[in-house]
């Protein structure tokens, strides 16, 4: 996203961040920076800057949602994870990491958090191991449960304008856009 989208002393009325429905800057930034900058690349512009819009609008919905019903998104994350897992609903930590992409610290704290609410264990692995596994309990599924449905439901009325099939074409779409980018996010700028 461009500096002026951050700025917040920028008056309304232009677009930035949102002035509504269908209001969509990101054309109108394109052509500014060839005008200002002629041969600066600028046709990631229209596709990037309304990701970032997408993914601070969605988090934001996602967010009040969570509070209102009394969880916050990484308690979700991890119970999430453990209940997808299916029966007994048990991971070691460092699958919960892998799964999650957080590292093995913010799983331990979330764990630790979930633990003190009563939502999860964790055990040693028994094997010999360093490992430790953790588990919903019978309060932190139940509370997976009751959030799940309202959570997956609420995104789908975010999404409810795409056909099915526009869903199943942009699916695809966006994942072959995320391996692609992520092969190159990888690598050092030098090589690319």
């Amino acid at each position: 996203m461009t500096p002026e989208a951050n700025n917040p002393a920028r008056p309304s009325g232009d677009g930035y961040p949102f002035d509504g429905p269908g209001t969509y800057p990101a054309a109108e930034i394109a052509r500014a920076w060839q005008r200002e900058r002629p041969g600066t690349p600028t046709d990631s512009i229209e596709i990037v800057t309304p990701l970032w819009r997408l993914a601070k609008l969605f988090a934001d919905d996602r967010r009040r949602l969570l509070a209102d019903l009394g969880v916050d998104p990484a308690t979700l994350d991890l119970l999430s994870v453990l209940r997808r897992a299916g029966s007994p609903y048990e991971l070691s930590t460092r699958e919960l990491s892998r799964r999650t992409l957080v590292t093995a610290g913010a799983i331990s704290q979330r764990v630790a958090r979930a633990e003190d609410s009563g939502l999860a264990t964790r055990r040693t692995a028994g094997d010999g191991t360093r490992a430790v596994l953790v588990s919903l309990t019978e309060a932190g599924h139940d509370l997976i449960e009751r959030t799940v449905d309202q959570v997956l439901t609420r995104e789908s009325e975010l999404l409810a304008s795409l056909t099915p099939a526009n869903r199943r074409r942009l699916a695809g779409q966006l994942q072959e856009l995320l391996d692609q980018a992520g092969r190159i996010a990888r690598k050092p700028s030098s090589d690319v």
